[in-house]
């Protein structure tokens, strides 16, 4: 018997009466969506903390580029464990690889707050940050397997696009619990550990609401239930529980569709990041814009995210009967353009400014959502966070760095006008790699028959 440090895909029960399934199916469903949405909000609770800790440890004589070095572990982790991570996650039960995820990334944070020792080195906290990093990236692959379990491919887009508000959720409140811990604390320390303590509550109400399959209460597959199937579907390929090297070699690794979208999301990171990570200096340095101005513009670009990605996931689900491919190349047009008005706009007119920014987080964020949806769709639902995985090492390993290091120092070298050639081109290349999946996606998933519920 092999030693497995997270319990495998729940166990199926025989199945339920008709009238029953009819009974609580929508209710299971709102339960499920509810415990990842929570779950995954909570993990923003002990992967943005440190940020805001970033102040007082300066205090301690650590510099900014120290502690950003430190920083820096946590993306690095978070890239490659989504897609490693991501790869168990398919071979366990959600309900809890989310919750157990989520503990042990709090816990690292408490560690970090409570022993004094943890915070007396910059090398001690890369460490621990990179361990909380890789534990962060169990939180997108269990949500995303439980998606695609409990949400056929025409529901996914608009699903996806509200379970995606956890990401905006979790990152508002962290701010207010990090200083309520300073505060009830009196120190930095509480800003490490009180969000931690808080996050594992958060776990216990995901892991109570949270089920891993609908076969594990009793329901027959979302794809049976809803009558909503792709053309290629698969009953038996679609429920097998496969090996890790069944999963990375016959359906991920081998899958050129992921591959290109994979490639896609890495310029899709660039544009999100290289935008959003310059945009203080840059409205200040080149639009003349003061502090509090860019700050609010700044913030307006996130907000502007929520309908955009909403709005994102009901047009491919419902206009596009579920393909993924056309939306994102809108969407990155449409981006590329706010893009460009962001860019050449007079100094002196900060309405336009702000509002080619505010229209790029309204466009950027629905490919951001929408090639993790793609991922989902283009594979068996067991191999659904492997796939995910994938195009999110591709994201954060590399858009997330090009947009930080290579951006930071093209400005540096060639000015902002460089950087902005790249970002533009950025959306092209976004549109080119996922224009490959534009036929195979319409021959593999399109769907013209009503859904049954």
């Amino acid at each position: 018997m092999s030693f497995r440090l997270f319990p495998p895909p729940a166990a199926h029960k025989p199945l339920l009466s008709e009238d029953k399934v009819k009974s609580i199916y929508s209710k299971e469903r709102l339960k499920v969506f509810v415990g990842i949405f929570l779950g995954y909000a909570a993990y923003y609770f002990v992967r943005k903390n440190f940020s805001f800790a970033v102040p007082e440890l300066q205090k301690l004589g650590f510099s900014k580029g120290e502690l950003g070095l430190a920083a820096s572990a946590l993306s690095i982790a978070y890239g490659f464990s989504k897609f490693l991570m991501g790869n168990i996650s398919d071979r366990s039960d959600a309900r809890y690889f989310l919750s157990i995820g989520l503990i042990l990334s709090s816990f690292t944070m408490i560690f970090m707050g409570v022993v004094p020792f943890a915070t007396s080195s910059i090398a001690i906290m890369f460490v621990l940050l990179f361990i909380n990093g890789w534990f962060q990236g169990m939180g997108w692959p269990a949500s995303g397997r439980v998606v695609a379990h409990w949400y056929s491919i025409r529901e996914r887009g608009r699903t996806m696009s509200f379970w995606n508000l956890a990401h905006n959720l979790g990152g508002f409140l962290v701010g207010p619990l990090t200083v309520l811990g300073f505060e009830l604390f009196a120190g930095y320390q509480g800003m490490l550990y009180f969000p931690g303590f808080v996050a594992i509550l958060f776990a216990i109400i995901a892991f109570i609401l949270t089920r891993d399959t609908p076969q594990s209460v009793g329901l027959p597959p979302i794809d049976v239930y809803n009558n909503d199937y792709p053309k290629s579907y698969d009953a038996a390929t679609q429920e097998k529980e496969f090996s890790a090297k069944e999963i990375f070699l016959q359906y991920v690794l081998n899958n050129r569709l992921l591959w290109f979208i994979a490639v896609a999301n890495a310029f899709v990171y660039l544009v999100r990041n290289g935008i959003i990570n310059w945009a203080p200096t840059f409205l200040q340095e080149v639009k003349t814009y003061t502090k509090a101005e860019a700050a609010w513009a700044s913030g307006g670009y996130e907000l502007a995210a929520i309908p955009g990605t909403i709005l994102c996931g009901f047009i491919s689900d419902k206009v596009f009967k579920g393909r993924r491919a056309p939306v994102t190349i809108i969407y990155m047009a449409m981006t590329m353009i706010a893009v460009i008005c962001y860019w050449l706009t007079p100094a002196t007119n900060h309405l336009l400014i702000n509002l080619s920014l505010w229209g790029i987080g309204f466009f950027i964020y629905g490919p951001v959502m929408l090639i993790g949806v793609q991922a989902i769709d283009l594979v068996p639902k067991k191999a659904a966070g492997t796939a995910a995985g994938l195009t999110g090492l591709f994201g954060y390993f590399i858009g997330d760095l090009l947009a930080n290091a290579a951006l930071g120092r093209l400005v540096d070298k060639q000015g902002w006008d460089a950087s902005f050639v790249v970002i533009a081109a950025s959306c092209l290349l976004a549109i080119f790699f996922t224009s490959f999946t534009w036929n195979r996606e319409k021959k593999n998933l399109g769907n013209l028959t009503p859904l049954s519920h």
